[in-house]
């Protein structure tokens, strides 16, 4: 289970050029049975495409229109 305080802590780690398996190590689930438990490389992976195809097909608000 992810979250939005999960996948901002996910791209801030990306951002600092650490590797999937580094940022899924540093996450900690915080809801659900899994609750304490880190998310696999391939969950953390999958949030940071999922948000980053969000972020390509949403209209830009600086677009003219």
């Amino acid at each position: 289970m992810t979250d939005e305080a999960m996948l901002s802590m996910a791209q801030h780690l990306r951002a600092q050029g650490l590797s999937r398996r580094d940022i899924a190590a540093r996450l900690v689930i915080t809801k659900g049975r899994k609750k304490g438990r880190h998310p696999s490389p391939a969950t953390s992976l999958r949030m940071l495409r999922d948000r980053d195809e969000a972020n390509a097909t949403a209209p830009s608000a600086s677009a003219p229109g």
